[in-house]
């Protein structure tokens, strides 16, 4: 048995990847990768220094872009939640609190930080 180092989840950051036959698999997530995309992640620094943030599909967002979100997300103290399909406009990059690294205005919910995981770049 050779000790090839896997790369970390790029969903979760765990150490406890393994192989599956092309494929990467966290055991803690269940997020699956191919072993091409193992040197990208959500998270990661650009050439110029910079914090560059993909979405759920992997396009690069950038401020002021448009995201819709993919699932429908619970909201603290509010009865309603935020629907699938939701366009939030004119969002700005930030390094919030745990994984929340979008910072936006949700049209009848209000001021808010997203997930990069949970939106799609419109």
């Amino acid at each position: 048995m050779t000790d090839t180092v896997l790369p970390p989840c790029p969903a979760c950051a765990s150490e406890n990847v393994y192989e599956l036959d092309a494929l990467l698999v966290c055991p803690e997530c269940a997020h699956e990768w191919s072993r091409d995309d193992a040197s990208t992640t959500d998270d990661e620094w650009g050439a110029e220094g910079e914090w560059v943030i993909r979405d759920s599909v992997g396009n690069v967002l950038a401020d002021g872009d448009t995201v819709t979100v993919i699932k429908d997300l619970k909201v603290k103290g509010s009865t309603a939640g935020i629907k699938v399909g939701t366009k939030v406009r004119n969002i700005r990059l930030v390094q919030g609190v745990g994984d929340h690294d979008i910072d936006c205005k949700v049209d009848g919910i209000g001021q808010m930080q997203l997930k990069s995981s949970v939106v799609k770049k419109a």
